[in-house]
């Protein structure tokens, strides 16, 4: 056949496990990403390697894990057994080879494919790995998964475990920082998990005495939950819930001390447990969603060779607690039936308080069943034929290769969403259209999401109303202009996803679009930049007093260049919500306290003075230009 290209044994190739990694990186860490999402890889490496100091405590050697981290650079030391020194440098480069394989000694680990930190060795321009072990140790140093130096053993007076280091690799993972809110998170998981654990970040200690029950102290505004958080532990299974005021559900479910953010088996037997141990006590048959409604839950398992649906370990797919045991549906139900049904015996006043919150969450449903119908009747024929929603074909709820990409731009105006949906990738990238300034709904009813077309149609483009189950877009990004219009519609959205949706912002699903303020350029080159810092850079390599643009509004930037801009290098700013207090943050900053937020913002002004390398008119429109992740 001509033209065929030739098929012989020259074609056969053999990749070795660095080669394979760095190939194929998404296959053993999930995403890449840039650290601006939790669950981005530089945070999977992290957690690797936290994880096999987190088993020495399990296994009940050392209770101090150090952590020290800058925004590129990571070291982890422990004091546990320390890996054998005959085995430092295959324990870090050969693929199935670690000490989790027995049963014996590790019974319920999460890391049990012998591959986590090799990819992280694979994955980092900079690895060093060093044991101490009864008086000795031993150290070697990798580049990219290659040996680059090993020292003999040598005496030591240091304490048995292992310090690990590592700079991720910035080809693989571009643009990279660790954002220290992330960090923070996942570090008090930790210690939440794992009872006289103290983990050292950065010189702060971290601790916790009541485990899942300090987790949802820490989350959940304590001034307006209904009744005291009800903690409830056992062999291998714990338990924390309460309800408060909020919207909607809220879960942290763990298995062997690995978060499963995406949920699985074991979260949803907690869910269908507590609604049915509550129908059983009360005696009636409550809607499930009456009983959820509010609900503040976490729920930690142990199970024996733990099976789950990706590398990353974000959703639990075993059906059994171990090879012999029950399965999760059976022991979750089993425990909570009786744990929970004896707890609101011994506690009427609490039995009370959840009682009267099923009650209001039912007469609040029947409130807005009447126009909640109608709306949804008008939102399924917009649906037919929505101007609003430039759909993709890919979406988060489908079983897709490329479900975690998927993203729903909301943009103001018709000329940004023009420019985005020309450049967007079709597959993955779906975009909504606002018409203006959109409500401001602090203090409103969940009414008024009904009421409101827009917000409707928005909610329904997610597919929300009945919870995070069926949401459609694994990242909701704001793109507005960089001018003080577009910083308000910004505020606006983010009212709207805090007031009734607020666990699509807990959960790491909503951010900020970063454009860029600048395009600086000469006739040979092109740079775009997103700060004055930036601007003031390019000026200085290209030299020569190049053409400056100042980009104000996303209608402004052609398609051609959009496209550069929401692709893999795509900047994004997480919406990270730092204070539990939901209601006394937008009370503040959106309600009716203009006076307050006047001083708020005069204590917090900062002024510049203008830069004489571009147009004094260019140089006043900055705002927002140094922002870094958007913290509420």
């Amino acid at each position: 056949m001509a033209g065929a290209i030739d098929y012989s044994e020259d074609s056969i190739r053999s990749l070795d496990w660095k080669e394979h990694i760095r190939l194929r990186p998404g296959m053993y860490i999930g995403k890449l990403g840039d650290g601006s999402a939790y669950d981005d890889g530089i945070y999977v490496l992290l957690k690797e390697i936290i994880d096999n100091s987190i088993d020495e405590f399990v296994m009940g050697a050392g209770k101090t894990i150090d952590v020290n981290m800058s925004d590129h650079k990571v070291a982890v030391r422990d004091y546990g057994r320390g890996i054998p020194l005959g085995k430092v440098i295959d324990c870090v480069s050969r693929i199935n080879t670690g000490g989790k394989y027995d049963s014996k000694a590790f019974q319920k680990s999460v890391g049990l494919n012998g591959v986590g930190t090799k990819a992280v060795n694979a994955l980092s321009t900079g690895f060093t790995v060093q044991s101490y072990r009864d008086g000795k140790t031993k150290i070697a140093e990798f580049a990219k998964g290659e040996l680059v130096r090993e020292e003999a053993e040598k005496e030591t007076t240091q304490r048995n475990g292992t310090a690990i280091n590592f700079i991720p690799d910035d080809s693989i993972f571009r643009h990279y920082h660790f954002i220290p809110e992330f960090v923070e998170n996942m570090i008090w998981n930790y210690v939440f998990l794992n009872a006289g654990l103290t983990i050292n970040l950065n010189g702060q200690k971290y601790f916790s005495e009541k485990g899942l029950h300090d987790l949802l102290a820490r989350n959940t505004d304590i001034e307006t939950i209904r009744y005291p958080i009800i903690h409830l532990k056992g062999e291998d299974i714990e338990l924390a819930l309460t309800h408060g005021q909020q919207y909607g559900e809220e879960y942290y479910s763990f298995v062997n001390g690995q978060h499963t953010t995406q949920g699985g088996t074991h979260q949803a037997a907690f869910r269908e447990a507590v609604v049915k141990t509550i129908r059983e006590y009360y005696k009636k048959e409550f809607d499930a969603s009456d009983v959820r409604a509010s609900i503040v839950g976490a729920i930690a398992i142990k199970v024996q060779e733990p099976v789950f649906e990706s590398q990353t370990k974000t959703k639990l797919g075993s059906l059994n607690v171990g090879p012999d045991g029950p399965t999760v549906r059976g022991f979750v139900n089993d425990f909570v039936k009786k744990e929970l049904d004896n707890y609101l015996h011994k506690n009427q006043a609490t039995a009370d308080a959840l009682l009267k919150r099923i009650m209001q969450s039912e007469r609040e449903r029947k409130d807005i069943a009447g126009i909640k119908k109608l709306a949804n009747e008008r939102a399924k024929k917009a649906s037919l034929h929505n101007r609003k929603l430039r759909d993709c074909k890919a979406h988060f709820d489908e079983n897709h290769e490329r479900s975690q990409e998927t993203t729903l731009f909301i943009t103001e105006g018709d000329s940004a969403s023009g420019s985005i949906t020309k450049s967007r990738d079709v597959q993955t990238q779906a975009v909504f259209s606002l018409k203006g300034k959109p409500l401001n709904c602090f203090g409103l009813t969940k009414k008024v999401v009904y009421e409101n077309e827009e917000f409707n149609l928005l909610q329904h483009a997610l597919n929300i109303e009945d919870g995070m189950d069926g949401l459609r877009y694994n990242n909701i990004v704001i793109a507005t202009d960089a001018d003080v219009d577009g910083m308000h519609i910004r505020l606006l959205m983010m009212t709207f996803f805090l007031q009734f949706f607020p666990d699509l912002v807990k959960a790491g699903h909503v951010s900020i679009l970063q454009t860029p303020l600048f395009r600086v350029r000469n006739k040979k080159e092109t740079i775009y930049c997103y700060s004055d810092e930036e601007r003031r850079n390019a000026i200085a390599k290209l030299g020569s007093k190049p053409e400056i643009t100042r980009f104000k509004g996303l209608g402004e930037i052609s398609p051609e260049e959009f496209g550069l801009f929401i692709g893999k290098d795509m900047r994004l700013d997480p919406v990270i919500l730092k204070d539990a207090n939901i209601k006394g943050l937008l009370e503040y900053f959106m309600g009716k306290n203009t006076p307050d937020r006047q001083q708020h913002i005069i204590r917090m002004l900062r002024v510049e003075k203008d830069d004489e390398s571009i147009n004094p008119t260019l140089a006043t429109a900055t705002e927002g230009s140094e922002e870094l992740p958007v913290a509420v």
